[in-house]
């Protein structure tokens, strides 16, 4: 047991670190998940009002199939993605805990200390399991509260906490293979998006009597989705989800022993015989460019997803009032299918916030890592430091908006045969979202520059402004709850009329903001 020495000590440790953000994220889940049981109970009162709206090839690629007609097969179906959410959180969680902490240094001065080989990874895979428990209790207490039953609600609170844990220790895996956090973020991400796309792909096959339905059977998300919760409630398969994430602790610590401490399985690709990193600017592109092209892919894909079946969504929406009234408080104002790509836009708009902030906080992660001060030895200031990486940070989702723009007008236009039509509608429609989206990365520059230490209470800004979006898409949400969001006050494209004021108060925020923080970052101590 000398191989497990501290952990303990480490399991306290890092709850006090996500001491904000641990709570944040279960409680939202939570939130979420429990308010769409009213809501869409109220929307959609009937049995078949609710296979009919579910039975969209375009809805079951993005949330899978219904299992049955009963609310709560129809809100755990509604809730299709959230577990893909969970499973995120879950593996990014764990490799921050693990792989960041020897990137960063810190482990080896932990493990200067009595701490056992297997401490770091035992204590992030207890927390982020344990957090998952967490999430799972409560969303099941939650849902049966709504009058449901409680073997459906308990078997939901299974399919939630299986999928964090199977991917928490998909992260795990990950950490071992490579000696950079980024690159192990990447591999594991990269697991859960081929599991959603083998899901999506089977449950699509199977609704159209299609050859590949098998493909859902071999994908870690297509194995929790089949408990089916308040229906057949296959408690079993979360017992396949359990063995399979034994199986992969159990891999993560037999690669542990195999490396050390600080280097990954995967040997690292040297770098150039002469260092050509000549600016800061060139540095922060090197730090940043695999972040970029990884954003931009997935947004490009979303675009030619959304806009792959906006199509069949209109024809869906034509016959049913109650449904042309859902989308229209999403955001559109001037047709159905207008109205369904406004609020698809307002989507692809508060991921790209996430984006945003991420890549803001790259200037702490530099700062706490110990690599900003060298930058700073030289005759770099603090403003052209911080410019350099901002750059990203205002560009980048940019740059990932105009993919999925792009890619959604394309999409679409050869579904109805006006790519030239649509394409210039699509993508003015994405980069109209920008002003939001910066408004969020100035608040991540304000909290950087003024209290550093509390630079991840940034994520609550993305994650309050997608749960007003989530709720006020479904039923009618007071105003001034609705305009906490920036993506509010955003006009609603394609469709709806562009009216520049909202958008320049929007700059203007963002500019008074973004400055304040980069004074705050120029007077205090660095690092702090």
């Amino acid at each position: 047991m000398k191989a497990l020495s501290g952990t303990g000590g480490l399991i306290r440790l890092i709850l006090r670190r996500d001491r904000i953000v641990m709570p944040l994220w279960i409680v939202l889940l939570v939130a979420i998940s429990v308010s769409y049981v009213k809501q869409y109970g109220d929307l959609f009162p009937t049995p078949d009002s609710r296979v009919k709206y579910a039975s969209n090839a375009g809805f079951i690629t993005l949330y899978g199939e219904l299992s049955g007609s009963s609310l709560g097969e129809f809100v755990t179906w509604r809730l299709g993605f959230v577990p893909v959410m969970v499973g995120l959180i879950s593996l990014l969680t764990v490799i921050r805990h693990t792989r960041v902490e020897e990137e960063s240094g810190r482990r080896e001065l932990l493990g200067a200390t009595v701490i056992g080989r297997h401490a770091q990874l035992a204590a992030a895979l207890t927390t982020v399991l344990g957090a998952n428990l967490v999430l799972g209790v409560l969303l099941a207490f939650g849902m049966q509260s709504q009058n449901l039953p409680l073997g459906g609600s308990i078997a939901l609170g299974i399919e939630y906490a299986g999928t964090g844990w199977l991917f928490a220790a998909v992260g795990a895996v990950a950490a071992q293979l490579t000696a950079s956090a980024g690159t192990a973020r990447g591999v594991a991400i990269s697991v859960l998006g081929a599991s959603y796309v083998l899901r999506a792909a089977g449950d699509t096959s199977e609704h159209t009597d299609g050859p590949l339905a098998w493909l859902s059977w071999v994908s870690p998300i297509g194995w929790a989705q089949r408990i089916h919760p308040y229906g057949e409630n296959r408690f079993w398969l979360g017992g396949i989800v359990l063995a399979a994430t034994v199986a992969l602790i159990g891999a993560a610590v037999a690669l542990s022993v195999r490396r050390d401490v600080g280097a990954g399985l995967l040997p690292d690709k040297p770098g150039p015989a002469e260092g050509n990193l000549g600016s800061p600017l060139a540095l922060a592109w090197r730090l940043h460019r695999g972040l970029l092209l990884a954003w931009m892919t997935g947004f490009a894909l979303l675009g030619l997803l959304f806009g792959g079946v906006a199509k069949g969504v209109g024809d869906l929406m034509r016959d049913d009032a109650t449904l042309q009234d859902v989308f229209r408080r999403m955001g559109g104002a001037a047709g159905l299918i207008d109205s369904f790509l406004a609020g698809v836009m307002t989507l692809v708009g508060l991921i790209a916030s996430a984006y945003a902030v991420q890549a803001t906080l790259r200037l702490r992660a530099e700062e706490t890592s110990g690599r900003a001060e060298p930058v700073l030895a030289t005759a770099t200031s603090r403003w052209q430091w911080a410019a350099s990486h901002l750059v990203f940070s205002l560009l980048g989702p940019a740059v990932a908006l105009l993919a999925a723009g792009v890619a959604e007008g394309i999409a679409y236009g050869l579904a109805i045969g006006d790519v030239g039509g649509q394409l210039p509608r699509l993508v003015a429609a994405a980069l109209t979202q920008l002003p939001a989206v910066w408004v969020l990365a100035a608040i991540t520059i304000a909290i950087f520059g003024f209290v550093p230490r509390l630079s991840m209470v940034s994520w609550a800004g993305p994650a309050l402004c997608i749960l007003i979006g989530l709720v006020s898409a479904g039923v009618a949400t007071a105003a001034w709850v609705r305009d906490i969001s920036p993506f509010t006050h955003l006009p609603s494209l394609p469709g709806g009329d562009l009216s520049p004021g909202p958008l320049l108060i929007l700059l203007a925020i963002t500019a008074v903001v973004g400055t304040a923080g980069l004074i705050g970052l120029r007077r205090r101590d660095l690092p702090a």
